[in-house]
């Protein structure tokens, strides 16, 4: 089996001489080997739309809101199409309840975390401008209501459609932590709600409320150049031009807009928030993410966040991660569009993910926090088989990254959906119920337990050995802080079963198979071999320091160059 090509840019890097298995190079049980410190890393995230996930309480379902005229209804608003694909742009029901019901549902997969949709207060009315559904626009919010959470009114006031008597966002933190899940927390800080184009103007759209529930902004249904920032107190939030759609563009050059940010999530953090998730980071320059991280850290030491950067090129995203615009990690899209197409229908082989892992050179303060997925609820869902996302979860929790899982993906559920098309189609209690008997959800369990109970495979440094066609081999290596571990993965994603036999880097002694039990004993000079059933893993780990000279010289190499520079 030879080295991936991420594997020969290590060893070109090395002292000449250096060779497998105790050849040149020193043993290493002193020096230090990882991926990331970072604490968070240890988590795997579950990702729901809070109103789509599970009804709790149908006392909060707020189905009167907007009666009776038809166009301004918030509750239940089939799109075009509903008869065929179920999708909807009205509240659902989905709330705290719902979500703090299941938590052990969640945990009980491996999960550490769960991210929720912005749990801020939004219009009450269906929002009647904008273009409609089904149009040729590219944003298209006419008829959409803000069950999603996007549409932000009052920062400071949790949306009505969320809590229970005795159940609020703080009681909703704890009661997650209590099942071990920390809450991460959907914030947005370049846009308000819809303001613009409406017939008339409707209540909330476009306005902002400060704490005391006093109007700060308002768009007043004006077009962006129509407003007067610099003499109407009302409009001074806000930019003169447009950003995304009709939706009200935050002015980031106001100290005043910085600061309500700040005291609005730092709330919700006094409240239990553990992380953040930034929404639409590019919108907004580095030196206002700058300033905002570094006071949420001020008082939140070490606070982790990671920001959305629609964008499929790791250079446009990555200066996001640089510490001095903020440090925050992204979400890794570079990494997604690589995702889909080699678990998805086109088949391709691993070699695809080869480059977009950054594992040397790369343009990220840290790809080992990276956030990876293959889809979420702003793109079509991933097309797949069952035996392509039981594979697709084999990689995402051994590889690189700390993983992201969409609610549903544990079924398969709506997959191929677009939005308006069933992508945030609502899950609900009976499937939630029903998921524990499906084969995805039992694979997704099982190989997302094994990340949570091993160190290596949340912060270790990738050694790849091979990235080809339907096979995957590779090392997680983690030695820091007391801990000495050695992971090996081997992944098949092919139709029969397929056997491996790995000599590259591999240390003597005694190696358990992490998974299905029992122990190998490995010689100076061997091999590990091993069969990986059809579209299955095999996770074999040596709890020992790094003793062996040829594996020591390539993570030496790896552990040199895997971080940018500051």
């Amino acid at each position: 089996m030879k080295p991936s090509a991420v594997a020969l840019v290590l060893l070109a890097t090395l002292a000449t001489g250096c060779t497998h298995l105790g050849g040149a190079g020193a043993p290493a049980v002193d020096r230090e080997y990882y991926g990331t410190t970072e604490p968070f890393a240890a988590n795997a995230v579950y990702f729901v739309v809070t109103d789509r996930f599970v009804s709790g309480d149908p006392s909060n379902d707020q189905r009167a809101q907007g009666a009776p005229d038809p166009a301004l209804r918030t509750f239940d608003r089939p799109t075009p199409g509903a008869e065929r694909h179920g999708g909807n742009i009205g509240y659902l029901g989905g709330d705290f309840r719902g979500l703090l019901d299941n938590a052990g549902y969640i945990a009980d997969m491996g999960f550490g975390a769960v991210w929720l949709t912005p749990i801020v207060d939004n219009p009450d009315q269906a929002f009647t401008g904008g273009d409609p559904i089904g149009s040729d626009a590219f944003f298209k919010d006419r008829g959409k209501t803000g069950y999603h959470g996007y549409w932000g009114v009052d920062f400071f006031t949790v949306d009505e459609h969320l809590p229970s008597d005795g159940l609020d966002f703080a009681g909703l933190t704890a009661g997650l932590r209590r099942h071990g899940l920390v809450t991460v927390l959907d914030i947005v800080a370049n846009h308000g709600s819809p303001s613009f184009s409406m017939p008339a103007d409707q209540p909330k759209f476009g306005e902002i409320y400060d704490a005391d529930g006093r109007l700060v902004a308002d768009h007043q249904n004006l077009a962006p150049e129509a407003l007067d920032p610099d003499t109407n107190p009302l409009h001074a939030f806000f930019h003169a031009e447009p950003d995304l759609a009709q939706l009200s563009n935050l002015d980031d050059t106001n100290p005043a807009v910085l600061d309500y940010f700040v005291r609005a999530y730092s709330k919700w953090i006094d409240q239990g928030a553990g992380a953040f998730r930034i929404d639409t980071i590019r919108h907004v320059p580095h030196p206002f993410w700058k300033a905002f991280t570094d006071r949420i850290r001020s008082d939140h030491p070490g606070f982790f966040m990671f920001g959305e950067a629609f964008d499929h090129e790791a250079g446009n995203i990555a200066p996001h991660t640089w510490p001095g615009n903020g440090g925050v990690s992204v979400l890794d899209f570079p990494l997604k569009a690589a995702l889909q197409d080699v678990f998805g229908r086109a088949g391709a082989g691993y070699e695809r993910l080869a480059d977009a892992l950054y594992l040397v050179d790369g343009p990220y303060a840290n790809p080992y926090e990276l956030m990876t997925f293959y889809d979420n609820h702003d793109m079509p869902r991933m097309d797949a088989s069952d035996a392509g996302f039981i594979d697709a979860h084999n990689w995402l929790f051994t590889a690189r990254g700390i993983p992201v899982i969409y609610y549903g993906s544990e079924i398969g559920f709506m997959r191929g959906a677009g939005e308006h098309e069933g992508n945030r189609n609502y899950f609900g209690q009976d499937r939630v119920d029903a998921a524990a008997a499906h084969p995805v959800r039992q694979q997704l369990a099982r190989i997302a337990r094994l990340r949570a109970a091993t160190p290596a495979l949340q912060r270790g440094l990738q050694l790849n050995v091979q990235l080809e066609g339907d096979r995957a081999a590779f090392y997680r290596v983690l030695q820091h802080g007391g801990q000495a571990q050695v992971a090996l993965v081997l992944l098949n994603k092919g139709d029969v079963p397929a056997p491996f036999e790995v000599r590259d880097y591999l240390q003597a002694g005694t190696w358990r198979d992490a998974l299905d039990g029992g122990v190998l004993a490995v010689a100076e000079g061997g091999s590990l071999a091993a069969t990986v059933p059809a579209h299955g893993v095999r996770v074999f780990v040596l709890d020992a320091p790094v003793r062996d000279g040829g594996l020591a010289a390539a993570l030496d190499g790896a552990m040199a160059r895997a971080r940018r520079g500051d």
